[in-house]
């Protein structure tokens, strides 16, 4: 697909983008999606520039004690090992001080199409003060004040860096609220003419509730920002109280949409004046599908690697060799577990996976709640249950969450294994949403605005299990390609009678349709793998998303 932009680029700006394992950008989904964003837009050509932080200390390295109480450690990386230094630095102002800005450059480069050069924003300049070299070092780090000049560094000294490398950009596509200060920048560029800044800015939002939005007390701005940008106009643009990112993403954008249909539904309703598209998220095929299932799609369905649509047709592959290639995956997990953790899991047991965030709505102690049912499932046919997930470092009551899952594990110690991974990261998460037999996502409705593990699996044939909240209202064939927990979001039931058929479809379905299915009928089980690349993983992947992006926002 050809974008006639007549040399003009797309300018993708993310907080997080999780590129690869290595460069530690990234604390989850939104992070990952981006990466995958730019995998696509490689592979389609899409002329795309990204920008980003630095976070020269990444998010945080998580040590678990035999409690599960979690560390938290800088993980640290240096892109002068990775990455070169653009010939440009430019200047924002940050509490009256002038704050210069580098930017080191890595450049993505697609086995079957294009390049998307990453700009990687960083502080740490000779010349600034000691307290602004240190702006970019974390990924969410710091107080309220740091993050509004980590999201002014990213916005406004983003901008001001495309401009100074001399690039020429149609849209400016904002990933979520964190980069909307770049629309001050573009107000001031286009000589307070709001309709223009519009005609350039496009902005996805990944927030479902409105507690969850950015925002940031007027004295602060007015502290961090000063007075090149008046905090009249920011007020008149993003609220009047609080400046609310979202919100003046929301004005100064002529483009916006949720990730998914029901997500584009809750934002309308918090935000009923906006015209909210919905394009559903995806994933990288390419990265997400495991070695065995790369070699088995190869086989079946040649040129699905550039052309992710036609794993339609997997149906041609044998029943045998799916479940092969999905058994080498699980010896391939079931040995790094053993590795990591010392702990020995039985290759021949239903394996169910969760690995989220560690925080409340994600409810990862959800099947532990009635453990007399969790002891009948695993009773009537043994099951197993690995873990995974970072909690953030203020976030108590998500490290207490993960204490309890270790509370349970010793508590099931001699009945049911379960094993929690530290330090979840896209490698694990690769051997994760491969290796399981079943993945388990239980999130609080609607709290989950898309979700993209889940998809990440499907890509090997994995099955999932899942709340009907995000992206799996969309993807959810019952008893074909999965099965949901608990009701639609339009049933008429209150919240009580929503948990009530949440827990009965969660143990009564593990118990009396997942578990004998798997051991019992082994040739249906492969064909719902089947029916999980060829009616899942086929249209839930970036390269669809990103046409979506084309058609509908990128040349609007």
């Amino acid at each position: 697909m050809v974008i006639p932009l007549n040399g003009k680029k797309i300018a993708y700006f993310s907080m997080e983008i999780g590129v690869r394992n290595d460069i530690h950008t990234y604390s989850g989904g939104l992070g990952v999606l981006a990466g995958d964003t730019i995998r696509s837009s490689a592979d389609l050509s899409v002329p795309m520039i990204a920008v980003t932080l630095v976070s020269r200390k990444g998010y945080l390295k998580q040590k678990l004690n035999h409690n599960g109480e979690q560390k938290e450690m800088p993980d640290e990386w240096n892109p002068s090992n990775i990455m070169n230094l653009a010939p440009k630095t430019v200047e924002v102002i940050i509490e009256k001080r002038k704050v210069k800005i580098q930017a080191w450059v890595y450049e993505h480069k697609s086995t079957i199409g294009g390049t998307v050069p990453i700009f990687f924003l960083d502080t740490d300049v000779e010349g600034n003060a000691p307290e602004d070299r240190r702006i970019t070092d974390s990924l969410y780090g710091g107080d309220e004040q740091n993050r509004l000049k980590q999201e002014l560094v990213l916005g406004i000294g983003g901008a001001r860096m495309l401009d100074g490398l001399g690039y020429r950009i149609s849209k400016y596509h904002m990933n979520e609220g964190h980069s909307a200060l770049l629309t001050l920048e573009l107000l001031q560029k286009f000589d307070m003419d709001i309709d223009r800044v519009r005609e350039h800015c496009i902005f996805t939002t990944h927030t479902p509730v409105e507690a969850a939005f950015d925002k940031f007390p007027y004295d602060i701005v007015e502290d961090v920002v000063g007075k090149e940008f008046p905090v009249a106009i920011i007020k008149e643009l993003g609220g009047d109280d609080f400046l609310n990112m979202t919100r003046l993403a929301l004005n100064l954008s002529g483009f916006q949409n949720g990730v998914t249909k029901e997500h584009a539904k809750l934002s309308l309703k918090i935000f009923p004046h906006y015209a909210i598209h919905a394009i559903t998220n995806g994933v990288h095929s390419q990265t997400w599908t495991s070695p065995s299932f790369h070699r088995l799609f190869d086989k079946y369905v040649p040129g699905w690697a550039s052309d992710p649509e036609m794993l339609v047709r997997i149906e041609r592959a044998p029943v045998c060799e799916v479940w092969d290639a999905h058994a080498e995956n699980k010896k391939a997990l079931m040995a790094f577990i053993e590795q990591r953790t010392g702990e020995k899991l039985d290759e021949d047991v239903l394996t169910l996976g969760f690995a989220r965030r560690a925080t409340g709505y994600k409810r990862a102690k959800l099947i532990f709640s009635d453990l007399r049912r969790l002891r009948e499932v695993n009773k009537r046919r043994p099951i197993q249950l690995v873990f995974a997930g970072k909690a953030h470092l203020r976030d108590i009551n998500g490290k207490n969450l993960i204490k309890e899952i270790f509370w349970y594990k010793q508590e099931l110690k001699d009945e049911l294994k379960v094993v929690y991974l530290e330090n979840y990261d896209m490698d694990i998460a690769a051997k994760l949403t491969a290796g399981v037999d079943v993945w388990l996502n239980t999130p609080l409705p609607p709290m989950e605005a898309s979700g993209t593990s889940g998809m990440k699996a499907a890509h090997n044939g994995v099955m999932n299990f899942s709340v009907l909240d995000g992206w799996w209202i969309e993807g959810c064939i019952e008893g074909v390609t999965g099965w949901a927990i608990g009701p639609s979001p339009e049933a008429a039931v209150t919240e009580d009678e929503r948990r009530h058929q949440e827990l009965d479809d969660l143990f009564n379905k593990l118990k009396y349709l997942i578990a004998p299915k798997y051991y019992d009928e082994r040739d249906t089980w492969a064909n719902m793998m089947k029916n999980s690349v060829g009616k899942v993983a086929y249209y839930f992947n970036t390269d669809r998303m990103m046409r979506r992006y084309i058609t509908s926002a990128y040349l609007g």
